[in-house]
């Protein structure tokens, strides 16, 4: 009898705990009450698509659409890459799926979108937006939706940067991390609690982890929207989006064999999260249009780190696409 109280007393106090974290997890609405949009709202059947929009009006501008990498948001590239393009280029940023100020896409029965199912997302939220004609650059996990982008809708894109982009499978299972949060523990206890409980010196640290070997940029923790990456919608979806990534990335590389569109690659040879020789050479060496720049001693986010170089690939790949001089 008295194991069995105990039993139940023990059950009680774990729902309990699970219901106090969910309940003061970080939740969308208070995250975009801090970092509300910079740009408009779409609705692409039903389904909640953030844009920032920068740069030139004109409707024959040369265009590029940014897209973020896992956990992030729109705002790893207003943070300084997007006023340095805006005097020659329409840019176009998007919250990918489940990030940001952007929904989920229903009924995903608990599994993570795939790069194509956002890149058909993203590419209507581009229609919507007339959108036409446009260069793409992807930023880590962002690289995976460009080049599904690029070989599911070849009409619309006139060329890619893949900037440290994910584009090959790898070796081996992801870390433990992302097992484990996208678990039911992980998914009901441990994500509302990091939610909830995230201490400025834990997002320092994740931070820093992901710059490695390169220092985070002064003011970049505070304009990035950390409120929006620590809710629990961004962290379910990142969880569940990277840990389903790799048969997605097995299919889709053959594919790669098809692509003639210029392509640049811009990768630190330092990347120890979407290391070099697993992702960008193999693409070098898969596809003739593609160009590749090493950058040596830099890491995951040469944007950061060597912008020169990162503006440079841009200019080029526009130059090499036809829609600049």
């Amino acid at each position: 009898m008295l194991t069995k109280l105990l039993f139940a007393l023990v059950t009680l106090a774990i729902v309990g705990a699970i219901t106090v974290f969910a309940k003061n997890a970080y939740d969308t609405t208070m995250a975009a009450r801090i970092e509300p949009p910079t740009g408009p709202v779409l609705d692409v059947g039903g389904v909640k698509v953030h844009a920032h929009i920068e740069g030139l009006e004109a409707e024959d501008a040369p265009t590029l659409i940014l897209l973020h990498g896992a956990g992030g948001n729109t705002r790893e590239f207003t943070f300084s890459l997007t006023h340095k393009l805006a005097d020659r280029f329409k840019l176009v940023a998007f919250d990918r799926p489940g990030h940001g100020h952007t929904d989920r896409i229903p009924d995903r029965a608990g599994n993570g979108e795939s790069p194509q199912e956002q890149a058909a997302l993203l590419s209507a939220a581009a229609a919507e937006l007339g959108l036409k004609n446009y260069l793409i650059l992807g930023h880590s996990y962002g690289g995976a939706v460009a080049m599904a982008w690029a070989v599911h809708h070849p009409e619309e894109v006139r060329g890619l940067l893949m900037l440290a982009g994910v584009s090959h499978p790898w070796k081996g299972d992801l870390k433990r991390w992302y097992q484990v949060t996208n678990s039911w523990a992980g998914r009901n206890l441990l994500i509302p609690t990091l939610s909830a409980f995230a201490t400025q010196k834990r997002i320092i640290d994740t931070l820093e982890g992901i710059f490695t070997p390169d220092p985070v940029p002064e003011g970049y923790m505070d304009h990035i929207g950390v409120n929006l990456s620590k809710t629990k919608h961004t962290l379910h979806a990142t969880t569940q989006q990277v840990n389903d990534l790799k048969p997605h990335i097995i299919a889709q590389a053959p594919l790669y064999n098809d692509l003639t569109i210029p392509i640049e690659s811009v990768h630190g040879a330092a990347d120890e999260t979407v290391p070099l020789e697993t992702h960008a050479e193999p693409l070098e060496a898969r596809v003739p249009s593609n160009t590749l720049t090493v950058l040596e001693g830099v890491g995951h986010m040469p944007h950061h780190t060597d912008e020169p170089a990162v503006l440079a690939a841009i200019d080029r790949l526009a130059k090499r696409a036809g829609l600049t001089n």
